[in-house]
């Protein structure tokens, strides 16, 4: 995917999130961090389908055998977590509109932080329940599901992080003032890396996240 590419690629998939929000009683607060979530699942299945094939096959090889070994262990192994069944990208995208989407959501982000304990707390559970607060905003799951379904299987981890950071620079703007508290842009993270030139050594932190952004 070329740079033209992927710049239509995002301005498409924000315009269309952004006018199911403004369909729905939910502020860009409420609404960025299940939206973002969903962006992280499609990253998770896609990076899930390059090692499925792997997986499959040393799980048959050693079925039966003293070495057996769980679905599970061998996904974390290989691939650095597990998706079941039901966290699969094109499980929800396929489940009935009358499903409760957006319970089944956050039950494959439950299901992700349980195979990779580093993420428990991290994924977006109960933001999901702000969906089935009004049947206004009930069907905006599997429409948000459709929309990401839009990015290709092949896509790597760079297209989706330059997706994501294209949906949290918007949010920030959406939610206007104080909404950049958590975003700070591409050219000033640059900027500031190479003043401070962190190449060795460990970067002193004492406010508590502001050096994240050099990792």
């Amino acid at each position: 995917m070329n740079r033209d590419q992927l710049k239509k690629l995002e301005n498409d998939l924000w315009s269309a999130a952004d006018k199911l929000r403004a369909n729905s009683d939910l502020k860009a607060s409420e609404y960025s961090t299940p939206v973002l979530g969903l962006i992280f699942l499609k990253f998770a299945d896609n990076k899930y389908r390059q090692h499925e094939a792997a997986i499959e096959q040393a799980f048959k090889k050693l079925q039966g055998t003293r070495r057996e070994r769980s679905k599970e262990d061998i996904a974390i192994e290989k691939c650095g977590f597990y998706l079941g069944p039901k966290a699969r990208y094109d499980y929800l995208l396929n489940l009935p509109e009358k499903d409760n989407i957006a319970k089944a959501i956050r039950a494959a982000m439950a299901s992700i932080e349980k195979s990779k304990p580093e993420l428990l707390g991290v994924l977006p559970q109960e933001e999901y329940d702000r969906f089935t607060r009004s049947d206004k905003n009930k069907g905006i799951p599997k429409e948000l599901l459709k929309l990401f379904s839009d990015i290709p299987v092949d896509a790597t981890g760079d297209v989706f992080g330059q997706i994501y950071e294209y949906f949290l620079a918007n949010f920030a703007l959406s939610e206007g003032q104080g909404g950049g508290e958590f975003f700070t842009p591409r050219s000033v993270v640059k900027l500031m890396t190479e003043i401070i030139e962190p190449h060795g050594g460990r970067v002193f932190d004492p406010a508590c996240g502001s050096g994240g952004m050099f990792v």
